[in-house]
């Protein structure tokens, strides 16, 4: 690339998502910087990240071929462990976790071949092709505040899963240091949100909780009960009164309806708080039992009843 191209992508004008040649130390050239410095290139390359072409997604297959080649187990984290999960989000670095002394070797090997500390003494490298930065992060190192606590990020050799050729993080490990990270770190909140996501986006049911340490399991029961999609059926009938409780009672005033109720029943599915005549509004969490049964996620609906 020529140095009048390599100016064009620096400012933003470029169709590729190369960062070419950058200083690693210079967070002016930096790929977060280009990010927050030209909106609608920004925009661009977001949508390249979805389509996992962006600069992210090409530094972190560069980056798991080198640790590949130098035979270092690794598990990668954070955003794009997210995104190879179900939550697909936009992130702008490559969180890897390695070993105390893989890092070591990660930064004899690699630190000035396509790799420089963004700083002296950084743990972190970023990649001088692409200008992403790849943050390391440390077995026995404790998440959110740093304090001992009884999560601590795990060896990658007891948590990698591989997905697609690569290794991530499994699902339980990932929502068990998010949660730890968020529960005692105030700076760290986007860690608790991106739990709430992970619940809504892939389901999670309450019982994921018996797959997490103990100290967190509190917190991940508060955000599944915050978070859990509801879907909902209403039924209108003259003939339903505020005094229909359950299922059953719609039952005895609409035996026309038994079967169907009984089947909507047997899968789980109840009556809500009723308290209105004239209809009665069956709920469930269960999105794979809502679409059997046509049933609308619940903030869809526009609640005409209400005062």
């Amino acid at each position: 690339m020529n140095k009048s191209t390599s100016n064009e992508v620096l400012n933003g004008r470029h169709t590729s998502s190369h960062l070419t040649n950058v200083d690693p130390r210079s967070t002016r050239h930096s790929y977060e910087n280009q990010l927050a410095k030209n909106p609608r290139w920004a925009l661009s390359e977001g949508s390249r990240h979805f389509d996992e072409k962006s600069a992210v997604f090409q530094a972190l297959h560069k980056i798991v071929a080198k640790l590949d080649e130098l035979s270092i187990p690794y598990a990668i984290v954070g955003g794009m462990a997210l995104f190879r999960h179900g939550f697909r989000r936009f992130t702008e670095d490559v969180d890897i976790l390695v070993t105390r002394d893989q890092l070591r070797v990660i930064h004899e090997k690699l630190a000035g071949l396509g790799y420089l500390p963004p700083f002296e003494k950084s743990r972190h490298l970023r990649d001088t092709e692409f200008g992403v930065k790849i943050e390391f992060i440390v077995t026995g190192d404790f998440p959110g505040d740093g304090k001992k606590k009884p999560v601590a990020f795990p060896d990658p050799n007891d948590v990698a899963v591989d997905l697609d050729g690569i290794r991530y993080i499994g699902l339980p490990h990932l929502v068990e240091l998010k949660l730890a990270s968020g529960m005692t770190n105030p700076g760290r909140l986007k860690d608790l949100a991106d739990v709430l996501e992970l619940i809504q986006h892939l389901n999670l049911p309450f019982g994921f909780e018996n797959q997490l340490h103990e100290f967190v399991r509190g917190k991940y029961r508060e955000l599944w009960k915050q978070g859990r999609q509801r879907f909902v059926a209403i039924w209108r009938d003259e003939r339903l009164t505020p005094d229909v409780n359950s299922i059953e009672d719609m039952v005895e005033l609409l035996p026309e309806k038994t079967d169907e109720l009984t089947r909507m029943r047997d899968d789980g599915i109840v009556l809500a708080d009723n308290g209105q005549s004239g209809y009665a509004t069956l709920v469930i969490d269960d999105a794979l039992i809502a679409e059997k049964y046509g049933m609308i996620e619940e903030s869809e609906y526009w609640d005409e009843y209400e005062d």
